[in-house]
Protein backbone atom coordinates (compact mmCIF):
# COMPACT_ATOMS: atom_id res chain seq x y z
CA UNK A 1 0.00 0.00 0.00
CA UNK A 2 3.01 2.36 -0.01
CA UNK A 3 4.57 2.17 -3.68
CA UNK A 4 3.04 5.42 -4.33
CA UNK A 5 4.91 7.61 -1.35
CA UNK A 6 8.41 5.07 -2.63
CA UNK A 7 7.82 6.99 -5.94
CA UNK A 8 7.59 10.45 -4.08
CA UNK A 9 10.30 9.66 -1.94
CA UNK A 10 12.49 8.56 -4.87
CA UNK A 11 11.61 11.99 -6.90
CA UNK A 12 12.27 14.02 -3.93
CA UNK A 13 15.62 12.49 -3.18
CA UNK A 14 16.30 12.68 -7.29
CA UNK A 15 16.27 16.35 -6.82
CA UNK A 16 17.96 16.57 -3.32
CA UNK A 17 20.62 15.09 -5.00
CA UNK A 18 20.96 16.67 -7.95
CA UNK A 19 20.45 13.37 -10.06
CA UNK A 20 17.87 15.25 -12.54
CA UNK A 21 18.49 16.13 -15.98
CA UNK A 22 17.54 20.22 -16.17
CA UNK A 23 17.68 20.41 -19.66
CA UNK A 24 15.90 17.17 -20.68
CA UNK A 25 13.23 18.56 -18.42
CA UNK A 26 13.12 22.29 -19.61
CA UNK A 27 13.12 20.69 -23.09
CA UNK A 28 10.79 17.97 -23.47
CA UNK A 29 8.13 18.10 -20.85
CA UNK A 30 5.93 20.41 -18.74
CA UNK A 31 4.62 20.47 -15.40
CA UNK A 32 7.34 19.17 -13.29
CA UNK A 33 6.50 22.19 -10.82
CA UNK A 34 3.77 20.88 -9.79
CA UNK A 35 4.87 17.32 -9.47
CA UNK A 36 7.74 18.48 -7.51
CA UNK A 37 5.32 20.12 -4.77
CA UNK A 38 3.67 16.82 -4.53
CA UNK A 39 7.03 15.33 -4.00
CA UNK A 40 8.50 17.63 -1.79
CA UNK A 41 6.80 16.55 1.01
CA UNK A 42 8.04 13.39 0.88
CA UNK A 43 11.79 13.97 2.69
CA UNK A 44 13.32 10.76 3.06
CA UNK A 45 12.73 9.99 6.50
CA UNK A 46 9.20 10.37 6.09
CA UNK A 47 9.44 7.92 3.17
CA UNK A 48 11.31 5.57 5.35
CA UNK A 49 8.49 5.93 7.95
CA UNK A 50 5.87 5.41 5.87
CA UNK A 51 7.58 2.56 3.32
CA UNK A 52 10.04 1.07 6.06
CA UNK A 53 12.16 1.04 2.52
CA UNK A 54 15.92 2.26 4.59
CA UNK A 55 17.05 6.16 3.67
CA UNK A 56 20.19 4.42 2.21
CA UNK A 57 18.26 2.18 0.04
CA UNK A 58 16.40 5.36 -1.57
CA UNK A 59 19.53 7.33 -2.03
CA UNK A 60 21.50 3.78 -3.67
CA UNK A 61 18.32 3.48 -5.85
CA UNK A 62 18.34 6.78 -7.30
CA UNK A 63 22.04 6.90 -7.36
CA UNK A 64 21.97 3.80 -9.44
CA UNK A 65 19.79 5.00 -12.01
CA UNK A 66 21.76 8.07 -12.56
CA UNK A 67 24.90 6.70 -13.09
CA UNK A 68 23.29 4.50 -15.58
CA UNK A 69 21.55 7.54 -17.54
CA UNK A 70 24.80 9.16 -17.50
CA UNK A 71 26.36 6.04 -19.16
CA UNK A 72 26.10 3.92 -22.38
CA UNK A 73 24.61 1.29 -20.70
CA UNK A 74 21.41 3.23 -20.08
CA UNK A 75 18.48 3.11 -16.98
CA UNK A 76 14.91 1.38 -17.13
CA UNK A 77 12.51 1.57 -14.48
CA UNK A 78 10.03 -0.85 -14.65
CA UNK A 79 6.71 -1.45 -13.02
CA UNK A 80 4.82 -4.87 -12.49
CA UNK A 81 1.20 -5.54 -11.93
CA UNK A 82 1.34 -4.76 -8.26
CA UNK A 83 1.97 -1.22 -8.66
CA UNK A 84 -1.17 -0.81 -10.92
CA UNK A 85 -3.44 -3.17 -8.24
CA UNK A 86 -4.40 -0.47 -5.84
CA UNK A 87 -7.23 1.78 -5.89
CA UNK A 88 -5.04 4.07 -6.66
CA UNK A 89 -2.55 2.46 -9.20
CA UNK A 90 -3.45 5.15 -11.95
CA UNK A 91 -1.47 7.69 -9.40
CA UNK A 92 1.17 5.11 -8.64
CA UNK A 93 2.53 4.83 -12.68
CA UNK A 94 2.08 8.31 -13.04
CA UNK A 95 4.34 9.10 -10.17
CA UNK A 96 6.96 6.29 -10.98
CA UNK A 97 7.03 8.21 -14.79
CA UNK A 98 7.24 11.34 -13.03
CA UNK A 99 10.26 9.80 -11.76
CA UNK A 100 11.09 8.15 -15.08
CA UNK A 101 11.35 11.95 -16.95
CA UNK A 102 13.10 13.48 -14.39
CA UNK A 103 15.80 11.19 -14.61
CA UNK A 104 15.26 12.14 -18.68
CA UNK A 105 14.82 8.24 -19.37
CA UNK A 106 11.92 8.34 -21.74
CA UNK A 107 13.01 8.51 -25.55
CA UNK A 108 16.68 8.49 -24.99
CA UNK A 109 18.04 5.43 -26.60
CA UNK A 110 18.86 2.67 -24.18
CA UNK A 111 16.82 4.12 -21.68
CA UNK A 112 13.03 4.56 -20.38
CA UNK A 113 9.88 3.07 -19.06
CA UNK A 114 8.13 -0.09 -19.01
CA UNK A 115 5.27 -1.93 -17.68
CA UNK A 116 5.56 -5.70 -17.50
CA UNK A 117 2.41 -8.05 -17.64
CA UNK A 118 1.83 -11.27 -16.12
CA UNK A 119 0.13 -12.85 -19.71
CA UNK A 120 1.24 -13.89 -22.54
CA UNK A 121 0.17 -11.65 -25.30
CA UNK A 122 -0.73 -9.08 -22.24
CA UNK A 123 0.23 -6.16 -24.69
CA UNK A 124 -0.94 -7.44 -27.93
CA UNK A 125 -4.56 -7.57 -26.09
CA UNK A 126 -4.16 -3.87 -24.02
CA UNK A 127 -3.60 -2.42 -28.24
CA UNK A 128 -6.87 -3.97 -30.15
CA UNK A 129 -9.85 -3.92 -27.63
CA UNK A 130 -9.12 -6.51 -24.76
CA UNK A 131 -11.39 -3.64 -22.49
CA UNK A 132 -14.43 -2.71 -22.98
CA UNK A 133 -13.77 0.84 -23.56
CA UNK A 134 -11.44 0.75 -26.43
CA UNK A 135 -11.39 -0.02 -30.74
CA UNK A 136 -8.52 -1.75 -32.36
CA UNK A 137 -5.71 0.23 -32.29
CA UNK A 138 -5.78 1.74 -28.96
CA UNK A 139 -8.75 4.07 -30.36
CA UNK A 140 -11.60 5.10 -27.24
CA UNK A 141 -14.93 3.52 -28.02
CA UNK A 142 -16.26 7.46 -27.58
CA UNK A 143 -14.26 8.92 -30.19
CA UNK A 144 -16.40 9.60 -33.11
CA UNK A 145 -14.06 9.93 -35.76
CA UNK A 146 -12.17 6.34 -34.62
CA UNK A 147 -15.97 4.94 -34.19
CA UNK A 148 -16.33 5.92 -38.32
CA UNK A 149 -13.24 4.41 -39.20
CA UNK A 150 -13.80 0.73 -37.26
CA UNK A 151 -17.44 0.84 -38.36
CA UNK A 152 -16.36 1.66 -42.08
CA UNK A 153 -14.14 -1.40 -42.38
CA UNK A 154 -16.12 -3.88 -40.19
CA UNK A 155 -19.15 -2.21 -42.74
CA UNK A 156 -21.30 -1.22 -40.34
CA UNK A 157 -23.18 1.78 -39.27
CA UNK A 158 -21.22 3.78 -36.32
CA UNK A 159 -24.39 3.90 -34.44
CA UNK A 160 -24.30 -0.20 -34.04
CA UNK A 161 -20.91 0.32 -32.06
CA UNK A 162 -22.16 -0.08 -28.29
CA UNK A 163 -21.16 2.72 -25.79
CA UNK A 164 -18.19 1.58 -23.30
CA UNK A 165 -19.22 -1.11 -21.45
CA UNK A 166 -18.50 -2.18 -17.64
CA UNK A 167 -14.80 -2.59 -16.22
CA UNK A 168 -14.22 -6.56 -15.70
CA UNK A 169 -15.22 -6.83 -12.18
CA UNK A 170 -17.74 -4.01 -12.26
CA UNK A 171 -19.16 -6.56 -15.07
CA UNK A 172 -19.05 -9.32 -12.87
CA UNK A 173 -20.80 -7.98 -9.89
CA UNK A 174 -23.59 -7.02 -12.15
CA UNK A 175 -24.48 -10.46 -13.69
CA UNK A 176 -27.28 -12.45 -12.52
CA UNK A 177 -28.93 -9.18 -11.16
CA UNK A 178 -31.62 -7.07 -12.14
CA UNK A 179 -31.01 -5.55 -15.52
CA UNK A 180 -27.51 -7.22 -16.03
CA UNK A 181 -26.43 -10.18 -17.96
CA UNK A 182 -28.43 -13.46 -17.56
CA UNK A 183 -25.58 -15.61 -19.93
CA UNK A 184 -21.77 -15.25 -19.60
CA UNK A 185 -19.04 -16.48 -21.56
CA UNK A 186 -15.52 -16.88 -20.27
CA UNK A 187 -12.82 -17.32 -22.13
CA UNK A 188 -9.80 -18.66 -20.24
CA UNK A 189 -10.26 -17.48 -17.53
CA UNK A 190 -10.74 -18.90 -13.52
CA UNK A 191 -12.88 -16.17 -12.22
CA UNK A 192 -13.45 -18.52 -9.20
CA UNK A 193 -10.21 -18.49 -8.35
CA UNK A 194 -8.38 -14.90 -10.05
CA UNK A 195 -11.27 -12.60 -9.22
CA UNK A 196 -11.28 -10.13 -6.35
CA UNK A 197 -13.91 -11.31 -3.46
CA UNK A 198 -14.00 -14.81 -5.05
CA UNK A 199 -16.70 -16.26 -2.84
CA UNK A 200 -19.08 -13.05 -3.61
CA UNK A 201 -17.90 -13.50 -7.94
CA UNK A 202 -18.74 -17.06 -7.20
CA UNK A 203 -22.34 -16.36 -5.78
CA UNK A 204 -22.90 -14.27 -9.04
CA UNK A 205 -21.68 -17.10 -11.74
CA UNK A 206 -24.27 -19.07 -9.66
CA UNK A 207 -27.05 -16.70 -10.40
CA UNK A 208 -26.68 -16.53 -14.13
CA UNK A 209 -28.76 -18.73 -16.27
CA UNK A 210 -26.01 -19.91 -18.64
CA UNK A 211 -22.66 -19.87 -18.22
CA UNK A 212 -20.43 -21.12 -20.95
CA UNK A 213 -16.74 -21.50 -20.39
CA UNK A 214 -14.10 -21.52 -23.56
CA UNK A 215 -10.72 -23.24 -21.94
CA UNK A 216 -8.64 -26.58 -22.67
CA UNK A 217 -8.67 -27.74 -19.12
CA UNK A 218 -11.76 -27.93 -16.51
CA UNK A 219 -10.15 -25.24 -14.25
CA UNK A 220 -12.61 -24.44 -11.36
CA UNK A 221 -14.64 -21.68 -13.52
CA UNK A 222 -15.50 -24.73 -16.00
CA UNK A 223 -16.87 -26.89 -13.47
CA UNK A 224 -19.31 -24.46 -13.33
CA UNK A 225 -20.45 -24.01 -16.74
CA UNK A 226 -23.61 -25.12 -18.05
CA UNK A 227 -21.36 -25.58 -21.53
CA UNK A 228 -17.88 -26.01 -22.02
CA UNK A 229 -16.44 -25.47 -25.28
CA UNK A 230 -12.71 -27.43 -25.82
CA UNK A 231 -10.65 -24.88 -27.71
CA UNK A 232 -7.13 -24.54 -28.96
CA UNK A 233 -4.43 -23.98 -26.80
CA UNK A 234 -1.41 -21.36 -27.07
CA UNK A 235 0.88 -24.09 -29.14
CA UNK A 236 -1.91 -25.44 -31.43
CA UNK A 237 -2.84 -22.29 -33.43
CA UNK A 238 -1.07 -19.43 -35.62
CA UNK A 239 -1.58 -16.14 -34.68
CA UNK A 240 0.70 -13.13 -33.45
CA UNK A 241 1.61 -11.59 -29.99
CA UNK A 242 2.66 -8.20 -29.19
CA UNK A 243 6.05 -7.97 -26.32
CA UNK A 244 6.69 -5.32 -23.82
CA UNK A 245 8.71 -3.33 -26.38
CA UNK A 246 5.78 -3.19 -28.89
CA UNK A 247 7.39 -5.93 -31.25
CA UNK A 248 4.88 -7.62 -33.24
CA UNK A 249 5.82 -11.55 -33.39
CA UNK A 250 4.49 -14.66 -35.20
CA UNK A 251 3.17 -17.60 -33.54
CA UNK A 252 2.87 -20.71 -35.38
CA UNK A 253 1.32 -24.19 -34.61
CA UNK A 254 3.91 -26.21 -32.57
CA UNK A 255 1.73 -29.37 -31.66
CA UNK A 256 -0.89 -30.70 -33.64
CA UNK A 257 -4.23 -30.65 -31.70
CA UNK A 258 -6.49 -33.33 -30.83
CA UNK A 259 -9.83 -34.01 -32.98
CA UNK A 260 -12.46 -32.13 -31.92
CA UNK A 261 -11.23 -28.92 -30.22
CA UNK A 262 -11.61 -25.77 -32.49
CA UNK A 263 -10.05 -22.44 -32.34
CA UNK A 264 -11.94 -19.51 -30.38
CA UNK A 265 -12.34 -17.54 -34.09
CA UNK A 266 -14.37 -20.54 -35.14
CA UNK A 267 -16.54 -20.71 -31.54
CA UNK A 268 -17.78 -17.07 -32.20
CA UNK A 269 -18.01 -16.97 -36.33
CA UNK A 270 -20.33 -19.88 -36.03
CA UNK A 271 -22.14 -18.69 -32.20
CA UNK A 272 -22.60 -14.90 -34.91
CA UNK A 273 -23.74 -17.19 -37.63
CA UNK A 274 -26.25 -18.63 -35.44
CA UNK A 275 -27.47 -15.54 -34.10
CA UNK A 276 -28.50 -14.80 -37.54
CA UNK A 277 -25.35 -13.38 -39.06
CA UNK A 278 -24.27 -13.97 -42.36
CA UNK A 279 -22.11 -17.03 -42.44
CA UNK A 280 -18.75 -15.32 -44.44
CA UNK A 281 -18.90 -12.22 -41.98
CA UNK A 282 -16.59 -13.70 -39.42
CA UNK A 283 -13.53 -15.54 -40.92
CA UNK A 284 -11.77 -17.96 -39.40
CA UNK A 285 -8.45 -17.79 -40.74
CA UNK A 286 -5.84 -16.37 -38.62
CA UNK A 287 -4.35 -14.33 -41.79
CA UNK A 288 -7.20 -13.25 -42.36
CA UNK A 289 -8.37 -11.85 -39.24
CA UNK A 290 -4.98 -9.85 -38.91
CA UNK A 291 -5.84 -8.69 -42.29
CA UNK A 292 -8.45 -7.28 -41.22
CA UNK A 293 -7.31 -5.94 -37.61
CA UNK A 294 -4.23 -4.01 -40.18
CA UNK A 295 -7.46 -2.25 -41.77
CA UNK A 296 -8.63 -1.38 -38.17
CA UNK A 297 -5.59 -0.18 -36.80
CA UNK A 298 -4.73 2.09 -39.46
CA UNK A 299 -4.21 5.79 -38.49
CA UNK A 300 -4.64 4.54 -34.49
CA UNK A 301 -1.65 4.94 -31.56
CA UNK A 302 -1.30 1.61 -32.44
CA UNK A 303 -1.05 0.83 -36.13
CA UNK A 304 -0.59 -2.61 -37.61
CA UNK A 305 -1.60 -1.78 -41.03
CA UNK A 306 1.93 -1.59 -42.10
CA UNK A 307 2.95 -5.45 -40.54
CA UNK A 308 2.25 -8.57 -42.64
CA UNK A 309 2.36 -11.92 -41.79
CA UNK A 310 5.20 -12.10 -45.16
CA UNK A 311 7.21 -9.59 -43.59
CA UNK A 312 7.10 -11.38 -40.57
CA UNK A 313 7.99 -15.12 -41.67
CA UNK A 314 11.07 -13.04 -43.64
CA UNK A 315 12.17 -12.56 -40.65
CA UNK A 316 11.73 -8.59 -40.12
CA UNK A 317 11.42 -7.26 -36.45
CA UNK A 318 8.62 -5.14 -36.47
CA UNK A 319 7.27 -2.88 -33.96
CA UNK A 320 3.98 -0.68 -34.25
CA UNK A 321 3.66 2.04 -35.18
CA UNK A 322 4.26 0.74 -38.33
CA UNK A 323 1.94 2.24 -41.06
CA UNK A 324 1.29 1.22 -44.45
CA UNK A 325 2.72 3.64 -46.99
CA UNK A 326 1.20 4.73 -50.28
CA UNK A 327 3.39 3.79 -53.52
CA UNK A 328 6.23 3.53 -51.52
CA UNK A 329 9.01 1.22 -49.61
CA UNK A 330 7.57 -0.55 -46.49
CA UNK A 331 7.89 1.46 -43.29
CA UNK A 332 10.28 -0.35 -40.73
CA UNK A 333 8.38 0.05 -37.76
CA UNK A 334 9.30 1.84 -34.56
CA UNK A 335 11.20 0.42 -31.87
CA UNK A 336 11.83 3.67 -30.18
CA UNK A 337 8.93 5.55 -29.31
CA UNK A 338 9.54 9.28 -28.20
CA UNK A 339 12.87 9.81 -29.66
CA UNK A 340 11.22 13.22 -31.19
CA UNK A 341 8.37 14.26 -28.96
CA UNK A 342 5.82 12.50 -27.55
CA UNK A 343 1.72 12.11 -28.25
CA UNK A 344 0.63 15.30 -26.83
CA UNK A 345 -0.62 18.26 -28.47
CA UNK A 346 2.37 19.77 -27.77
CA UNK A 347 4.79 16.94 -28.13
CA UNK A 348 6.11 17.72 -24.26
CA UNK A 349 5.57 14.71 -21.71
CA UNK A 350 3.11 15.62 -18.78
CA UNK A 351 4.05 15.25 -15.69
CA UNK A 352 1.58 14.64 -13.82
CA UNK A 353 0.91 15.92 -9.59
CA UNK A 354 -0.58 12.94 -7.46
CA UNK A 355 -0.66 12.80 -3.54
CA UNK A 356 -0.71 9.40 -1.80
CA UNK A 357 -4.18 8.71 0.11
CA UNK A 358 -3.08 5.16 1.28
CA UNK A 359 -5.43 1.75 0.91
CA UNK A 360 -9.09 2.36 0.59
CA UNK A 361 -9.43 -0.17 3.54
CA UNK A 362 -8.02 0.93 6.87
CA UNK A 363 -6.58 -1.53 9.41
CA UNK A 364 -7.97 -1.34 12.84
CA UNK A 365 -8.01 -3.32 16.37
CA UNK A 366 -10.17 -6.15 15.09
CA UNK A 367 -8.18 -6.80 11.74
CA UNK A 368 -4.88 -5.41 12.26
CA UNK A 369 -2.45 -6.87 9.61
CA UNK A 370 -2.14 -6.02 5.98
CA UNK A 371 -2.23 -8.71 3.89
CA UNK A 372 -0.28 -8.41 0.20
CA UNK A 373 -1.05 -11.59 -2.46
CA UNK A 374 1.46 -12.28 -4.99
CA UNK A 375 3.08 -14.83 -7.13
CA UNK A 376 5.23 -17.76 -6.21
CA UNK A 377 7.95 -19.36 -9.30
CA UNK A 378 6.23 -22.67 -9.53
CA UNK A 379 2.63 -21.59 -10.46
CA UNK A 380 1.18 -19.12 -13.35
CA UNK A 381 -1.93 -17.47 -12.77
CA UNK A 382 -4.64 -18.83 -10.70
CA UNK A 383 -2.91 -22.21 -10.90
CA UNK A 384 -5.21 -24.11 -13.26
CA UNK A 385 -2.71 -25.27 -15.23
CA UNK A 386 0.34 -25.45 -12.99
CA UNK A 387 -1.68 -26.98 -10.25
CA UNK A 388 -1.93 -30.72 -12.00
CA UNK A 389 1.86 -31.09 -12.53
CA UNK A 390 3.21 -32.87 -9.56
CA UNK A 391 6.81 -31.40 -9.87
CA UNK A 392 5.66 -28.23 -9.55
CA UNK A 393 3.15 -29.26 -6.27
CA UNK A 394 6.21 -30.27 -5.19
CA UNK A 395 7.77 -27.65 -5.68
CA UNK A 396 5.74 -24.87 -4.55
CA UNK A 397 4.31 -26.68 -1.51
CA UNK A 398 0.55 -26.06 -0.30
CA UNK A 399 -0.91 -23.20 0.09
CA UNK A 400 0.94 -20.69 2.90
CA UNK A 401 1.29 -17.24 4.53
CA UNK A 402 4.24 -15.32 5.02
CA UNK A 403 4.49 -13.54 8.41
CA UNK A 404 7.06 -12.37 11.04
CA UNK A 405 7.83 -14.53 13.63
CA UNK A 406 7.27 -11.90 16.12
CA UNK A 407 3.66 -11.65 14.42
CA UNK A 408 3.42 -15.65 14.67
CA UNK A 409 4.20 -15.67 17.99
CA UNK A 410 1.74 -12.89 19.16
CA UNK A 411 -1.11 -14.67 16.96
CA UNK A 412 -0.70 -17.61 18.91
CA UNK A 413 0.54 -19.98 15.52
CA UNK A 414 3.83 -21.81 14.78
CA UNK A 415 5.72 -23.22 11.56
CA UNK A 416 4.17 -25.33 10.01
CA UNK A 417 0.91 -24.89 11.42
CA UNK A 418 -2.50 -23.96 9.90
CA UNK A 419 -3.84 -20.29 10.14
CA UNK A 420 -7.08 -18.81 9.24
CA UNK A 421 -6.54 -15.65 7.79
CA UNK A 422 -9.84 -13.59 7.63
CA UNK A 423 -10.84 -10.05 5.86
CA UNK A 424 -14.20 -8.57 6.45
CA UNK A 425 -15.12 -10.35 3.04
CA UNK A 426 -13.91 -13.82 3.50
CA UNK A 427 -11.56 -16.73 4.95
CA UNK A 428 -8.78 -18.35 4.04
CA UNK A 429 -6.44 -21.14 5.38
CA UNK A 430 -3.04 -21.28 4.93
CA UNK A 431 -0.01 -23.27 6.41
CA UNK A 432 2.07 -20.64 8.15
CA UNK A 433 5.75 -20.05 7.11
CA UNK A 434 8.15 -17.65 9.56
CA UNK A 435 10.02 -15.05 7.38
CA UNK A 436 12.24 -12.83 9.95
CA UNK A 437 12.56 -10.05 6.86
CA UNK A 438 8.77 -9.60 6.96
CA UNK A 439 7.14 -6.38 8.26
CA UNK A 440 6.04 -6.77 11.68
CA UNK A 441 2.34 -5.40 10.14
CA UNK A 442 2.28 -7.28 6.65
CA UNK A 443 1.54 -10.73 5.57
CA UNK A 444 2.11 -12.24 2.18
CA UNK A 445 -0.38 -14.69 0.24
CA UNK A 446 -0.26 -16.47 -2.99
CA UNK A 447 -3.04 -16.29 -5.33
CA UNK A 448 -2.59 -19.76 -7.08
CA UNK A 449 -4.54 -21.85 -5.21
CA UNK A 450 -8.37 -22.80 -5.11
CA UNK A 451 -11.09 -23.66 -2.56
CA UNK A 452 -10.61 -22.71 0.97
CA UNK A 453 -6.67 -22.14 -0.08
CA UNK A 454 -7.83 -19.36 -2.07
CA UNK A 455 -6.30 -15.47 -1.24
CA UNK A 456 -8.90 -13.61 -3.18
CA UNK A 457 -11.61 -14.75 -0.86
CA UNK A 458 -10.05 -11.98 1.23
CA UNK A 459 -8.85 -9.08 -1.21
CA UNK A 460 -11.05 -5.93 -1.53
CA UNK A 461 -12.80 -4.96 -5.20
CA UNK A 462 -12.36 -1.21 -4.54
CA UNK A 463 -11.17 0.11 -8.04
CA UNK A 464 -8.93 2.94 -9.10
CA UNK A 465 -11.07 5.68 -10.26
CA UNK A 466 -9.33 5.73 -13.88
CA UNK A 467 -8.00 2.06 -14.47
CA UNK A 468 -11.23 0.46 -12.62
CA UNK A 469 -8.52 -2.13 -11.45
CA UNK A 470 -9.10 -3.71 -8.05
CA UNK A 471 -6.94 -3.36 -5.32
CA UNK A 472 -5.89 -6.62 -4.90
CA UNK A 473 -2.75 -6.18 -2.89
CA UNK A 474 -3.71 -4.52 0.01
CA UNK A 475 -6.09 -5.49 2.41
CA UNK A 476 -6.83 -5.59 6.27
CA UNK A 477 -6.77 -8.74 7.91
CA UNK A 478 -6.52 -10.83 10.87
CA UNK A 479 -4.92 -14.31 12.02
CA UNK A 480 -6.20 -16.88 13.67
CA UNK A 481 -4.82 -19.99 14.27
CA UNK A 482 -6.83 -23.43 13.57
CA UNK A 483 -6.75 -25.92 15.47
Amino acid sequence: GTDLPLALGLLHLAVLDGRIDHNYIGSRTEGFDDAWLAAAQWWPERTERVTGVPVSALRRTVEILWRAQQSDAGAYILTARGAEQHATGTDTVSAVINLALALGLPGRRGSGYGAITGQGNGQGGREHGQKADQLPGYRKITDPAARVHVAQVWGIDPAELPGPGKSAYELLESIGTPGGPSALMVHGANLAVSAPRAGHVVDRLAALDLLVVNDFLLSETAAMADVVLPVLQWAEEEGTMTSLEGRVLRRKVAVTAPDGPRSELEVLAELARRLGQPAGRFGTDPETVFEELRLASAGGVADYSGISYARLDAGEALHWPCPKVKGGADHPGTPRLFLDRFETPSGRANFVPVEHRGPAEVMDSEYPLVATTGRVLAHYQSGAQTRRIDELVRAAGEMFVQVHPDTARRMGLVEGGLAAVVSRRGRTEATVRCDDSMRLDTVFLPFHFAGAGRANLLTNPALDPTSRMPEFKVCAVKLEAVA
